[in-house]
């Protein structure tokens, strides 16, 4: 079979089949009465659906099944297996977990270090059947192999600090899908330059599935929310990916334009906006002497809607070109560019971003434009209730 009549193929259906669901889930959780009430923090005034996650769970475990092995497609992958580190065995205890913790928690609420706990227990599961690891950084920061004990901890970390980043950044209407699919399809990239076909081939039915939901997340009249149930899958398959990518052999390396020793800050940049918006919220929460794990409005998506006045769409939309730019930028200098000199860059794009949401946070001038439109806001509400 032609590898881009498979890739669209597989594509498409991955995309209709979370179009079949989603709207299928919407109704059922309205007709039993479970959606999301709102809150202080809400930008609906609406109950909501937000089962939405249930959706992405039932498209990867039907995609495993016919992405499990080539020998019926025809396609030239990696040692001609598919699945060559059994990684779908790997994948399948810590999803499911996640996606039951998930489901308790938008029906029910559970306590934040119960779901951090559940987060260890699926990442510690995957990390230890999986047969690839972080066993070298290359020479990142002068570091070349690294303990296995170690290697593994970094690894935990690595998928726990990504479910939790992606959970976060899901507060606004589109933000958290828009910016994993640019996600996905940089590591789908990089996994379709060195033909790991497995891994690309679950960031296209990521891709597919997230355009899907978002046509329902952005909708006004057939809107769903995600839920916990899905950032966690997201950030769980996010984080997959990021280890994956750490963790490539030599040989897939040198097939990749960029130098092995700046691999870990690329995928930095490819996390950037998560990770960016998670430390920057935990830093100033425990600053203020606050539970880090306590929602919010810190978040730099709802600074940039406070701020500047402008819709969910329009802020996500900046928020993914960001992230886009950001990952053209650093993949460019990490084919040249020396590691200590890329990471000093990467460290000052942080701080000057810092240093940006601190200003706009702060600055008067945008409090004077905030204040500007609510009065224009209230104008016009009182116009047209006088024309009513």
């Amino acid at each position: 079979m032609n590898f881009l009549i498979y890739s669209t193929l597989l594509f498409i259906c991955s995309f209709l089949v979370c179009n079949y669901l989603t709207p299928k889930i919407r109704t059922l959780m309205l007709s039993k009465n479970l959606a999301a009430e709102p809150n202080n923090r809400s930008s609906h005034d609406v109950p909501i659906p937000n089962l939405g996650g249930i959706a992405f769970f039932v498209v990867l475990m039907i995609s495993f099944y016919f992405i499990a092995s080539t020998e019926y497609l025809g396609l030239d992958a990696k040692n001609d297996v598919y699945d060559p580190s059994n990684i779908i065995i790997a994948l399948i205890p810590g999803l499911t977990i996640l996606f039951i913790v998930g489901l308790k928690d938008d029906i029910l609420v559970i306590a934040p270090l119960s779901k951090l706990l559940a987060q260890t227990i699926a990442a510690v599961l995957f990390v230890y059947h999986y047969s690839k690891t972080i066993n070298t950084l290359y020479g990142f920061m002068g570091i070349e192999d690294l303990n296995p004990i170690l290697a593994g901890a970094i690894a935990v970390f690595i998928l726990v600090a990504v479910i939790n980043a992606i959970n976060l950044i899901d507060g606004i209407d589109g933000l958290a899908a828009s910016a994993s699919i640019i996600m996905f399809a940089a590591f789908g990239f990089a996994f379709y330059v060195i033909n790991h076909i497995f891994l690309f081939s679950v960031c296209i039915v990521m891709i597919g599935t997230l355009l899907a939901y978002l046509r329902f997340n952005l909708s006004s009249t057939q809107k769903i929310f995600m839920g916990d149930t899905g950032s966690m899958i997201l950030g769980f398959m996010l984080g997959v990916m990021a280890i994956s990518f750490l963790a490539l052999d030599p040989s897939d390396i040198a097939r990749l334009p960029i130098r092995g020793e700046n691999l870990p800050i690329v995928t930095g940049a490819i996390l950037i906006i998560p990770f960016f918006d998670t430390v920057r919220v935990f830093m100033i929460r425990i600053v203020k002497k606050k539970n880090p794990f306590k929602p919010d409005r810190s978040h730099i998506h709802h600074i940039i809607i406070d701020k500047f006045n402008i819709s969910h769409r329009k802020a996500s939309f900046v928020l993914g070109v960001s992230n886009f730019l950001v990952i053209i930028l650093i993949s460019f200098l990490a084919i040249t560019t020396s590691n200590w000199i890329l990471l000093t860059f990467f460290i000052l794009l942080l701080i000057l971003l810092t240093l940006f949401f601190f200003i706009i946070n702060k600055s008067s001038w945008f409090l004077r434009i905030k204040l500007r439109n609510i009065r224009k806001q209230r104008t016009a509400a009182q116009q047209s209730n006088s024309e009513a």
